[in-house]
This record gives C-alpha cells, sequence and structure tokens, in this order.
C-alpha cells in the first residue's frame, strides 16, 4: 500500500468513526411526546401560562401557517442543545410539510442552554442574528434573575412578532437593524404583481361584458379561496407537528 492510499485509508476510518459515533449518539436520544404547542417537561410554566401562551401559539398558526412550539426539557442527555434542537425538531415535524415553517424555543434549565431552532422556510425570517438579538435582549436578562416564566413569555412574544411580519418592532434599535436584510423578502416577486394584473383585468371584462363564463370564473376563485383556508391548523383541538423539517438555523445563548 503507497503513502497516499495508506493515508486515504487513515482518513476513511476517521470519517466512519465519527459517523458512527454520532449515530450512536442520536439513537439513545429519548424525546418527550408532542402533547401540544407547549411542552413543558421542566416544569417551569403553571396552567394557566401554558393555556395563554398555547392560545397565542395557535392564533400564530392561524394568521401564518408557521407553527412554533414551546418545549422545557428535563437533561440534554449529554449533546449540545444545537444537536438536541435540530434532531427534535425533525423527530417533532414541526412546520408545514410544503413550508417547512417551524419553530422551536427550547429552554434546558438544568444545563442552563436556551435556543430558538429555526425551520428552512423560517430561516430568511428568524434569522441567525435576530434570534440571537431575541435571546440576549428578551429572554437571558429573565432567567438571570430566575425568572423562567417571564422569559419563556418574553422570548414567546418577540418570536411571534417576527413571525407576523414586525422584525422591525422586536426588542429595539438593534433588532430592526438586523430585520433590515429581511425586509426586501416581503416585497411582491413578478408572479404575484402579474397575478394581481390579470384579476384586474378579469374584474373588468366581468363589468363589461357580463355573463356565466364570469360567473364560473368567480366561483372557481370562491371555492380555491375557500379551500386555502381551510389548509390551517390553528383551531384544531389536538396538534401535531406538520411535516416540516429542520437544518439546524437558528441561535443558543446560556446563562
Amino acid at each position: 500500500m503507497t503513502r497516499l492510499a495508506a493515508r486515504q485509508a487513515a482518513i476513511l476510518t476517521v470519517l466512519a468513526w465519527i459517523c458512527l459515533t454520532y449515530a450512536s449518539a442520536a439513537s439513545t436520544l429519548v424525546f418527550p411526546a408532542l402533547s401540544g404547542r407547549v411542552v413543558d417537561e421542566a416544569g417551569l410554566l403553571t396552567a394557566s401560562d401554558q393555556a395563554a401562551l398555547t392560545e397565542s401559539l395557535a392564533s400564530l398558526e392561524t394568521k401564518t401557517t408557521d407553527q412554533l412550539v414551546i418545549v422545557t426539557v428535563t437533561s440534554l442527555q449529554g449533546t449540545s442543545i444545537e444537536d438536541y434542537g435540530y434532531q427534535l425538531g425533525r423527530a417533532w415535524k414541526v412546520g408545514q410539510k410544503d413550508k417547512d415553517s417551524g419553530a422551536l424555543l427550547i429552554v434546558a434549565p438544568t444545563e442552563r442552554k436556551v435556543r430558538i431552532e429555526v425551520g428552512y422556510g423560517l430561516e430568511g425570517t428568524l434569522t441567525d442574528a435576530l434570534t440571537k438579538i431575541i435571546i440576549e435582549q428578551a429572554i437571558l436578562p429573565k432567567f438571570k434573575e430566575g425568572d423562567f416564566r417571564g422569559g419563556i413569555k418574553s422570548g414567546t412574544n418577540e418570536i411571534i412578532k417576527a413571525l407576523i411580519g414586525n422584525a422591525e418592532t422586536v426588542t429595539g434599535e438593534t433588532a430592526r437593524n438586523a430585520a433590515i436584510g429581511t425586509a426586501t423578502g416581503d416585497m411582491p416577486g413578478w408572479p404575484v404583481i402579474l397575478l394581481g394584473l390579470a384579476g384586474v383585468g378579469l374584474l373588468i371584462f366581468c363589468a363589461v361584458h357580463g355573463g356565466q363564463l364570469c360567473q364560473g370564473l368567480f366561483q372557481i376563485v370562491f371555492l380555491m379561496l375557500s379551500f386555502g383556508k381551510g389548509g390551517s391548523s390553528g383551531n384544531r383541538s389536538s396538534f401535531s407537528g406538520g411535516g416540516g423539517s429542520f437544518g439546524g438555523g437558528g441561535s443558543s445563548g446560556s446563562w
């Protein structure tokens, strides 16, 4: 065996060992059941806190189809909160399947860690910079005072602000600067503009000509809009992930 071949074999052996170690660690993680929009395994919230937060999160999904879940855990089971959050998001499949519009607020009081885990589809809105600011300015100050309830509520409110399109109001001037990069994402694209122009043209045509054709078109549009509204799961009595996926986006903090 040549020296180059031996080196390549050594590298492959190390990579295989790393993959096996990671797979072994991943298989040992045991996640709590996704019992609702708030999963308080660590017992940091009162029943009224959980009810109020659940209502806010359900309202968020009704408005945006985004799924945000709050979870507190008793242990990270020896792994980092980044690895735990990434795997938990995938295990629970939070977020709509076709949009990957899920996010998690994870609190691990034993390890004194907190993380906002962001699904693929929300990484342009809940950027790493913005989630870091939310953690540092809205969550950690309260956690350092022992106020877990206040920190979770405050952090949740700031995440919701960002998801409903008010990122510029999140945690003050610093967050407004971080939100500049997301502002261009709110501009309608050419497909939306063309669709709007086509709709205006249809209205003008129907106003001038009328007839059964236009009535049929309006009925089709009405049915499409009704079907679209039915897609939200915000008012369901039970809750489950919608099939979303995660790629490790988000930020973490400690106190």
